[in-house]
Parts: C-alpha cells; structure tokens; sequence
C-alpha cells in the first residue's frame, strides 16, 4: 500500500442536533434530523447558484472513525456476515471520507440547512456535489 499523502481543505463544519455516532441513523432517510451546513468565508461564492430544493451530495470526513478496520458486519449487526469495508458505507475505513445526500431547505449566508445528514455535530466538510 502506498503512503502517499495529500492535502485536503476542510470548508465547512456541519452543525446538527446528532452528537454520538451510536445513536446516528445508519442512512440520512432512516430519521437523520435538519442539519445546518457552515460554510468558511473564504468558500462563499462556490455557493452561488444552490437553491432550496436542489439535492447535492456533502462529502465529509468522518473525523472519528476509526481507520485500522477493513472488515466489518454490515449495519453494525454481529448477525450479519463479515465483509470487506469496502462494499459497504461503514464510517470505519481507511481513508473515512462521508458521501452524504441530503436536499437544500433553507440558504442564509454561509449557511445552508439540509435535511437527511446523518453525519454529527461538528464533522468536516470537504466538499458539495450536484446529484446529477
């Protein structure tokens, strides 16, 4: 495995009423609550053109997953067999980058307010993409 390394900028912060992975829903549809979306300044104008309603997928780090696991019992179920993490959206993984979609409900400033995060309190965000 290689140990080459990069840089990634965190630009923003999600703010949610979710602050323990435990009790997190596993999935944004499976109950997550309206989560807000706070944008550094320096990244304002890349919101330019979201509107409410607009669905984009938030990437994130998963700032407290662990990084040694590669397998896991999916859905943290010891009765569901053991797979490799990679087929499957375990926080717990090498590199635990968070793939989020969630729908715009509300845009003020650098703050964006979302609803199906399932990510906690304080996790970094590193980027938004359009679902296409």
């Amino acid at each position: 495995m290689s140990n080459e390394t990069f840089d990634a900028v965190q630009i923003g912060t999600v703010h949610s009423p979710l602050t323990d992975t435990a009790s997190a829903p596993k999935q944004g549809r499976e109950g997550a609550p309206e989560a807000a979306i706070e944008f550094s300044a320096d990244v304002l104008d890349a919101l330019e053109s979201l509107r409410v309603g607009d669905r984009v997928i938030v990437v994130t780090w998963l700032d407290r997953a662990r990084r040694d696991v590669l397998r896991v019992h999916p859905r943290d179920n010891p009765a569901n067999p053991l797979r490799g993490v990679f087929n499957t959206r375990s926080a717990d993984r090498p590199n635990p980058i968070g793939l989020h979609e969630v729908e715009i409900v509300a845009i003020d400033g650098n703050t964006v307010r979302v609803r199906d995060l399932e990510a906690i309190d304080g996790t970094p965000v590193l980027d938004l993409k359009p679902v296409i």
